[in-house]
């Protein structure tokens, strides 16, 4: 197989299942709570490398509790080009890191049950993204549903000194920082009906994802490991990859055709 560092344009690794938040929306996994450790980072790292560029701590869990976050970074950012999306109540650990590409601040987590009041829920935000904006992508991400929608949009306009257009689903606030809003979305497991039985997804084609087990599946939707393929740490990703499995669904994601029950309730695309 020749290796090709733009197979995949992203791959999702998830750093931790566990979070700091309990969050209504959120759907919950039956998977046995797993933080990895730094050699088993190492070991995904090292089998993922030949094949895409772009690492996204992103499926389930708050990557920013992971308690070597900072020496994860470092060690990713040697190879690829690091990613993070995160509730926002624990920016601060990450510690003065040049080294993410992108961190993707999810408001619509923000609820006053967990003891922070917004004003200091965005005070910790805002000081990380004015020391970060610099050489880091900021990427707001706010649901129009959220009860404190007009409360966001008010305090972003005056810290970025600019007037947000609600009409559309991407503003830009300042060098570097952008503002993303569209309607909730529903995790396919908490979906009690067939949202989509066609259409096409770039799962497979576009990206993959590994869980905090190793399991690898189709995408950062999957939460519990449905549709998956193997294990990164028994299994070799080339393997995998040329598999019958693998490329049956990958071939049917493209043309539209969507087999799994998974599949057929996400609303994602």
């Amino acid at each position: 197989m020749n290796i090709d560092r733009n197979l995949f344009k992203k791959i999702y690794i998830e750093i931790t299942n566990t979070c700091n938040l309990n969050c209504t929306f959120c759907t919950k996994t039956i998977r046995e709570k797993k933080t990895l450790s730094i050699d088993e980072f190492k070991i995904m790292l090292n089998k993922v490398k030949p094949y895409t560029k772009y690492l996204y701590f992103h499926v389930l869990g708050e990557p920013l509790i992971h308690p070597n976050i900072n020496e994860l970074i470092d060690l990713a950012s040697k190879d690829f080009y690091v990613n993070i999306t995160t509730n926002g109540y624990v920016i601060n650990n990450i510690i003065d890191n040049k080294n993410v590409r992108q961190i993707n601040i999810s408001l619509h987590s923000f609820s006053t049950k967990y003891n922070k009041s917004l004003d200091k829920y965005l005070s910790d935000i805002f000081n990380y993204v004015n020391k970060r904006k610099s050489d880091t992508f900021i990427n707001f991400r706010l649901w129009a549903s959220t009860k404190y929608f007009n409360n966001f949009i008010e305090k972003l306009e005056k810290e970025f000194n600019t007037k947000i257009n609600l009409n559309e689903e991407n503003n830009t606030l300042s060098d570097n920082v952008f503002l993303n809003f569209k309607k909730e979305f529903i995790w396919p497991q908490n979906n009690q009906i067939e949202s989509n039985k066609t259409g096409i997804c770039y799962a497979l084609s576009d990206h993959i994802a590994i869980l905090s087990d190793g399991t690898i599946t189709a995408c950062c939707i999957d939460a519990n490991g449905d549709l998956k393929f193997g294990n990164i740490f028994n299994d070799s990703l080339e393997d995998i990859i040329n598999s019958q499995k693998f490329n049956e669904m990958k071939s049917d994601l493209k043309n539209g055709i969507r087999k799994s029950d998974l599949c057929k309730k996400c609303n994602f695309l």
